[in-house]
């Protein structure tokens, strides 16, 4: 895919960079802070809720790698805890290096590894850690077809207000035959149309308090 992607770097509320594409005229991030939505949405209520669920190898999915911070919070999240994680990304539109390579998540963090998280090749398995291997995909999830089963789902894409079409039943039946029984999807969307439609492909949904001027992010269990 050699789409260009017009992207320009956005500072939030917490210090952390977004990235707002030109295109899509969407944020990547939340403007009221990048870092703290990611924790709340991805890492309290879905990576460590998992660690206490699964005691195996955990195997996670993100749909949208876009500036690379969910697998970085993860990366540093599996080294604190000594979990192995393997995770698995797909992108249809990656960030240019340009761009990525200035996002301030290391220098933020004090973590080491985002340069490599983006420097990565597609379509192959390779270490960002000790802890945590990472496998990108240059493809739509409408496309992507994998053999692999998640214990846990961060469902990042755009807003369904500039892209409709990933928050479908559809959809979230195509992330339910991709995860194990008792698998766990996060989600910062909590509109009633997308309860409605994970419901539908056999989650049961959970509303939590979200981040900062957020009211209720979503937290979906696959029966």
């Amino acid at each position: 895919m050699n789409q260009k992607t017009n992207v320009r770097l956005v500072l939030t509320d917490d210090g952390s960079h977004s990235v707002y594409n030109e295109d899509i005229g969407q944020h990547y991030h939340s403007i009221f802070g990048a870092h703290q939505e990611s924790q709340r949405v991805f890492i309290e209520l879905g990576l460590a809720y998992a660690f206490t669920q699964f005691k195996e190898d955990l195997h996670v999915f993100e749909m949208g790698f876009g500036t690379g911070l969910n697998a970085l919070l993860t990366a540093n999240e599996a080294l604190k805890h000594q979990r192995r994680v393997v995770y698995t990304t797909v992108e249809s539109l990656p960030l240019p290096l340009e761009a990525a390579h200035r996002l301030n998540f290391d220098e933020l963090l004090g973590t080491y590894w985002l340069k490599a998280l983006h420097d990565t090749p597609w379509e192959q398995r390779t270490p960002v850690n000790e802890w945590l291997t990472l496998s990108k995909h240059r493809s739509q999830i409408q496309d992507f077809q994998t053999d692999a089963r998640f214990h846990l789902v961060y469902y990042d894409a755009f807003a369904p207000e500039g892209q409709p079409e990933l928050w479908t039943e559809e959809i979230f039946q195509k992330m339910a035959s991709m995860m194990l029984p008792g698998g766990v999807l996060t989600t910062y969307c909590s509109k009633s149309a997308v309860q409605r439609n994970l419901k539908s492909a056999g989650f049961t949904v959970e509303k939590h308090i979200g981040p900062a001027r957020k009211r209720e992010v979503l937290r979906a269990i696959l029966q």
